[in-house]
């Protein structure tokens, strides 16, 4: 077998390694599938995630402060203003990302009665999936059809 090139590369410029620091821990990805699934107050995101509030409002203000999500004031009649949580459209780009963890887990960790969540395309009804393509339009079904390359950030070890 072939040595594989990427030995010889740094791995500090690493976009999985720099994604999993901003997105990679379990109450993130919880506050984030509350967000896609509009949850947007802080009480309703701690009773349907189950994270301890300290715990939560951290997560919040890190996707605050990585622009994930941001603010919006509201006011209920009779209370005082308060602030809801709401996508930005750099937040809104991780949706493959989490489309593909459901898709993994609804064929590898859900229980028998299958999963909790169907998603559908709001104009016709019909059931979304996430497909991975080339850019000439052929599906990639399998790791095994795609061959890392350099990009323009790779550097190589000194």
């Amino acid at each position: 077998m072939q040595r594989p090139w990427i030995l010889d590369y740094d791995s500090a410029n690493c976009a999985i390694g720099a994604a999993v620091a901003i997105i990679g821990e379990r109450p993130t990805f919880l506050v984030l599938r509350e967000a896609f699934n509009g949850v947007r107050r802080f009480d309703d995101m701690q009773r349907r995630t189950g994270l301890p509030r300290q715990v939560l409002s951290d997560r919040l203000a890190r996707l605050v402060r990585d622009d994930l999500l941001r603010k919006v004031a509201y006011q209920d009649s009779g209370q005082r203003s308060r602030q809801e949580y709401r996508l930005t459209s750099k937040g809104l780009d991780l949706y493959p990302v989490l489309v593909a963890l459901m898709s993994w887990g609804d064929k590898h960790a859900v229980g028998p009665a299958g999963p909790q969540v169907l998603l559908r395309h709001r104009d016709c009804g019909q059931p979304v999936h996430l497909h991975l393509a080339c850019e000439a339009g052929h599906a990639v079904d399998s790791a095994r059809e795609v061959t890392p390359v350099p990009g323009p950030g790779a550097r190589k070890i000194a």
